[in-house]
């Protein structure tokens, strides 16, 4: 099996119905759609199309927060040349090209200063403002290929949006009714940055994304962590706001922090990015997608590779044999002693405590009894993510009631197999898993698996039982 989950992110070359279903074929977990391009009408056709063609796929909704977008470069590439001067004027509906660049944002031209540094997409291409008055300039310092619309990445200084922007009210109002499991959050700074945006969906059975992609990010980290359901480590805008050397040190630190209180992670930015044209990765590439797995990562994510890729559906294949190789080297009995018993820090909800000490004493007992399985019996998912943090050897086997947490679960590490059943105690549970263990050949005669639920007498929302049982 492989544990990591892919994401996949879909656009203009993943449109068509055959190639979503071989994305789902070729291993996708996750699908990624994001409401920064197209407007908001033809972006919810999408999700329901998706929702229709891959039922038993998990569905991300990306809102673009105070992304800054440039008019489009086509979608061919137009490159950009070391030393060229370029206009750059604010407007919308308007083409961009290699001597005029149009920003899709008012009011910020003013406020740019000579010398400053505006980066282009995830940063390969930089431009610094030579001219500024009646009209705003600026020389090409790294050049190469641009198309589509990608984002402009002005001094942090210029950008003070709160979130839920009124770009993203606008689509999280529209979102409210429609059937996807995962939100994610752009350019989240603070704890009351996803709370803010959380209370404008209005919905609790949405997992809610806080994507780590700026400074204050990195500051509240924890504070967000305690708000926030999963994380998204957004290399490109991150590499851009901070030292790009020190990227791969706080790629490590939000994984293991995210893991710490049990949230679902992923990695994402450029992790496969020569596959858009290239029919194989580059070596480097390998390594950092072997990386992000030895890092702990739930997930791995697959931008411009899937959306505007030549060949989406063999990118999704490299990615999956690349993290199957890793997993082999993953270092599980390592990973799960170093964590320990340690509490979900930040959260105060005792059933939520007590969820998290039977979770690493079922870690405990299947390692030291080489269980093959360990099953958990979950409403919201908090049972497998908590078991899932551990990072065992062993698959793990979800059971729920409720499809929303079968398909959110699709996200979490190591969570093999989720089953929908109306199993909500240890009594009910263990026929239930046996069952269906057995049906699936996942388990033999003489096989020791574990099992965590709620006792009959407990809160609905506290798993305080752990059981081993023997395969007859």
């Amino acid at each position: 099996m492989r544990r990591t989950k892919i994401v996949a992110t879909l656009g203009p070359a993943s449109t068509a119905d055959e190639v979503v279903l071989g994305l789902v074929d070729a291993g996708v977990d996750v699908f990624r759609i994001s409401f920064a391009h197209g407007d908001i009408e033809s972006n919810i056709a999408r999700l329901r199309r998706v929702r229709d063609l891959a039922p038993n796929v998990a569905l991300m909704v990306d809102i673009p927060g105070p992304k800054i977008r440039s008019g489009s470069f086509g979608t061919l590439p137009i490159y950009l040349t070391v030393g060229d001067v370029i206009e750059i004027i604010e407007g919308f509906d308007q083409s961009s090209t290699a001597s005029r660049i149009v920003v899709e944002r008012e009011g910020v031209l003013h406020l740019l200063r000579l010398g400053d540094q505006v980066h282009i997409g995830d940063g390969g291409l930089s431009l610094e403002i030579t001219e500024i008055g009646s009209t705003t300039k600026a020389r090409v310092t790294s050049g190469g290929a641009v198309m589509g619309k990608p984002g402009l990445s002005l001094p942090s200084s210029l950008v003070h949006e709160t979130l839920p922007t009124a770009d993203d009210r606008e689509r999280l109002l529209a979102l409210q009714h429609e059937d996807f499991q995962i939100l994610a959050v752009s350019f989240v700074r603070s704890a009351i940055d996803m709370v803010s945006t959380r209370e404008v969906l209005a919905r609790n059975d949405v997992m809610m994304m806080a994507k780590i992609e700026t400074p204050e990010g990195i500051d509240n980290l924890e504070e967000i962590l305690k708000v926030s359901d999963s994380i998204m480590v957004a290399r490109g805008d991150l590499g851009v706001r901070m030292p790009i050397e020190e990227v791969p040190h706080l790629q490590k630190r939000i994984v293991r922090d995210s893991v710490r209180f049990a949230a679902p992670v992923v990695v994402a930015t450029q992790m496969l990015e020569s596959m858009t044209h290239a029919q194989v990765p580059t070596r480097a590439e390998v390594t950092d997608v072997a990386n992000a797995v030895l890092d702990g990562a739930s997930a791995v994510m697959l931008s411009g590779e899937t959306a505007i890729g030549e060949n989406p559906i063999e990118v999704v294949r490299a990615m999956d044999r690349i993290v199957r190789k890793a997993e082999e080297a993953f270092n599980y009995e390592g990973w799960g002693a170093d964590l320990g018993v340690q509490e979900i820090t930040g959260n105060s909800n005792p059933a939520f405590r007590i969820t998290a000490a039977m979770s690493g004493a079922a870690w405990r007992a299947a390692m030291e009894e080489h269980a093959s399985v360990i099953v958990a019996c979950t409403r919201s998912g908090a049972t497998a993510r908590a078991i899932s943090r551990f990072r065992p050897p062993m698959s793990i086997l979800a059971i729920t009631n409720l499809p929303t947490t079968a398909l959110q679960l699709r996200s979490s590490w190591g969570v093999d197999d989720v089953l929908v059943s109306i199993a909500t105690d240890m009594d009910s549970l263990v026929p239930v898993a046996l069952h269906h263990l057995q049906q699936r050949g996942a388990v033999h005669s003489g096989d020791v698996i574990v099992l965590m639920a709620g006792s009959a007498g407990s809160a609905a929302s506290t798993t305080d039982t752990v059981r081993m049982v023997i395969i007859p």
